[in-house]
């Protein structure tokens, strides 16, 4: 079967009834795990950014308590699972502060992460790809909110 493109879905959810659409909901939010997730974010957090923001830096530190530091091929294996969590976070909220808020933080982990991550190319290079990222991404916010993301991130360098 061959997925219809999202224009087609978007004309043919126009026609349909409120109560057809809330079925639709409901059954899609049972097949996976994140379409349930996106749609507990959109009824109950998208509300309150600056909750949901303090909720996955909460669950950020949770995740960073986890890791096992004996190997380092484990402590790449979960940082890399933190960032895809903090990346699936970002594409719900769809906010680009929310954006530069959870990456910044999940900078501060990584340079105060014990080992150190500079013995380790791989994950050196992961926290600059990173860094770059954040640079671009405060480059298209509000001059007000660049400055101040801007201390931040000299802060982060230093």
């Amino acid at each position: 079967m061959k997925a219809a493109s999202i224009s087609e879905i978007k004309k043919e959810l126009k026609h349909r009834s409120s109560e057809d659409l809330l079925e639709l909901c409901l059954r899609m939010g049972k097949f996976k795990k994140e379409n349930k997730e996106l749609l507990t974010y959109l009824l109950f957090e998208s509300i309150d950014e600056g909750a949901f923001i303090e909720g996955v830096k909460a669950e950020v530190d949770e995740q960073f308590e986890l890791i096992n530091t004996k190997n380092y091929y484990y402590i790449k294996k979960s940082i890399r699972k933190i960032l895809a969590n903090i990346k699936k976070h970002i594409r719900y909220s769809k906010n680009k502060e929310t954006e530069v808020e959870l990456l910044l933080y999940f900078c501060w982990k990584l340079k105060d992460f014990k080992p150190s991550i500079k013995r380790n190319t791989t994950l050196k290079n992961l926290y600059d790809r990173q860094i770059v990222s954040l640079n671009k991404l405060i480059a298209g916010l509000h001059e007000d909110l660049q400055y101040d993301y801007t201390l931040e991130m000299e802060d982060l360098l230093k």
